[in-house]
């Protein structure tokens, strides 16, 4: 059994999973590491929130542009054919189901694959939806990138999720540091696992695992 996977272990395995040709977009935050593990000639074609596609990688030293950034305005390059359209545009593309995959971050996401990740409801905290509510019911399949596990313990995979919604019944796949997972109607089945057992994780989970 390996051990519980890096950010950029879960970034890459999210990359492979991605179908040739999709169109996608990654959300801010730890999603945007994808972009550096997609494999040459897939034609993955990335798409972003602020009027890009054909992102391509994270830039770094001289390939940084300040007026080239994804939405989380993290610097990134371009690859051939990159084109750049005005932000309503790049909602509409992301409202009228153009894109096949979106990978986004969570505060929780339900057995049935409920998403809540722009707001915990907490006292004080600031609300940040963005373009996530377009992004969960406008792509074909969400993925959800996330550590399992808060900083308290509790799960982040729940049988029904306690934050603020994003939408319902729109996440498909969950990539965690210690396992991946499937979510939807029939609940939650569990793909592989790293640096854990599965008898541990029933253990600590309030999901049935299939």
């Amino acid at each position: 059994m390996s051990s519980a996977r890096t950010k950029d272990e879960i970034a890459a395995a999210i990359a492979r999973d991605i179908p040739a040709g999709s169109y996608v977009n990654l959300g801010i935050g730890q999603p945007t590491l994808v972009a550096d593990h997609l494999p040459l000639g897939s034609g993955v074609v990335l798409h972003t929130e602020n009027g890009m596609l054909g992102m391509g990688p994270a830039a770094h030293g001289d390939d940084v542009d300040p007026d080239l950034t994804n939405a989380g305005k993290v610097p990134v390059t371009e690859l051939a054919g990159a084109s750049y359209f005005h932000q309503a545009d790049s909602f509409a593309m992301m409202r009228g189901g153009h894109l096949d995959v979106c990978v986004l971050g969570a505060f929780q996401v339900s057995e049935h694959g409920d998403l809540a990740n722009w707001d915990t409801g907490a006292p004080g905290s600031i609300p940040a939806v963005g373009g996530a509510m377009d992004l969960a019911i406008g792509a074909k399949q969400v993925f959800v990138m996330m550590t399992l596990f808060a900083k308290d313990g509790t799960s982040k995979l729940v049988p029904s999720c306690t934050y603020p919604l994003t939408g319902l019944g729109c996440v498909s796949r969950v990539y965690t540091d210690v396992a991946t997972f499937e979510v939807g109607l029939e609940g939650v089945r569990l793909i592989e696992v790293f640096g854990v057992t599965r008898e541990e994780l029933t253990g600590r989970l309030d999901v049935t695992l299939r």
